[in-house]
């Protein structure tokens, strides 16, 4: 019965939202729900605005003349050109990403942005367009003893973890005997641990690869994921139009080979798929 109730008051509120001065309430057709869609406003403005924090490789970095390039911006100027529209990105501070997309100065995030239950109270997710999961960088100095992360948890462990990242919030959930230090940069977090400062950080299991093969006397890596992390395009709430035809879109590229294409051209020599 409450849940009768509640779907009554809800239909009761919307209709009134559409009840001009004079009382008769008009419905929402699909014109006008299309009308109000991103999609609808990408297609008139003739522009895709994609938000992404360009300093994640292989996902979004930047080339020697500054340009963004990576898996996710590739996967961004296809969908502009099926859209037929041209693109735009924004280099956004992680932090700002979810606001940005909020207050309409992007159409969509694709930034390496795992979808948990927290984010989608905020935003909409599409189906996963890539799945990894956390893996540990742990420092050879401070940390060689450490076999599996659960080890971490307990007094006198220090790890680093890039703030708003899932790393932090696993960190705060998982290891809560540990202390924990945040940082702005990933480059930060892995600073530390060289240094032997921090006895590790959280990040995908790509970067952590990564980071490892760079830092091979100084770092040692976990790579077991102990999370799952499915990477997805977040957008704004309630927008269904937006939401289907992006589904649609990573459905079909997956089908006909383009997905495959971009996947080998950036994460072929790094992992197996």
């Amino acid at each position: 019965m409450k849940a009768i109730r509640f779907f009554g008051v809800m239909v009761l509120t919307i209709c009134l939202a559409w009840m001009p001065a004079g009382g008769k309430a008009q419905a929402l057709t699909t014109h006008d729900i299309f009308q109000a869609s991103t999609l609808n406003q990408v297609l008139q403005r003739n522009k895709l605005i994609v938000g992404m924090e360009v300093e994640y490789f292989p996902f979004e970095y930047a080339d020697e003349k500054g340009q963004p390039m990576g898996f996710d911006v590739d996967i961004a100027r296809l969908m502009a050109q099926e859209l037929g529209v041209e693109l735009e990105i924004k280099d956004i501070e992680w932090t700002g990403l979810i606001p940005s997309l909020q207050s309409g100065k992007v159409d969509l995030v694709i930034s390496g942005m795992t979808r948990t239950l927290a984010r989608a109270r905020a935003v909409s997710f599409t189906d996963p367009y890539f799945v990894t999961g956390l893996c540990a960088l742990l420092s050879a100095k401070k940390a060689s003893d450490v076999t599996h992360v659960d080890q971490l948890n307990a007094p006198g462990r220090v790890l680093a973890v890039k703030t708003g990242t899932t790393g932090d919030l696993v960190a705060s959930k998982r290891f809560p005997k540990a202390t924990i230090n945040r940082f702005k940069d990933e480059t930060a977090c892995v600073r530390e641990v060289v240094t032997g400062r921090a006895d590790a950080f959280f990040y995908d299991q790509i970067s952590i690869a990564k980071h490892h093969k760079q830092n091979p006397d100084s770092t040692i890596a976990l790579l077991e994921p102990f999370t799952y992390e499915p990477f997805a395009i977040a957008i704004r709430k309630g927008d269904a139009d937006f939401l289907q035809w992006l589904n649609l879109f990573l459905e079909t590229i997956k089908a006909d080979g383009r997905y495959d294409e971009i996947f080998q051209k950036h994460l072929g020599d790094i992992i197996q798929k």
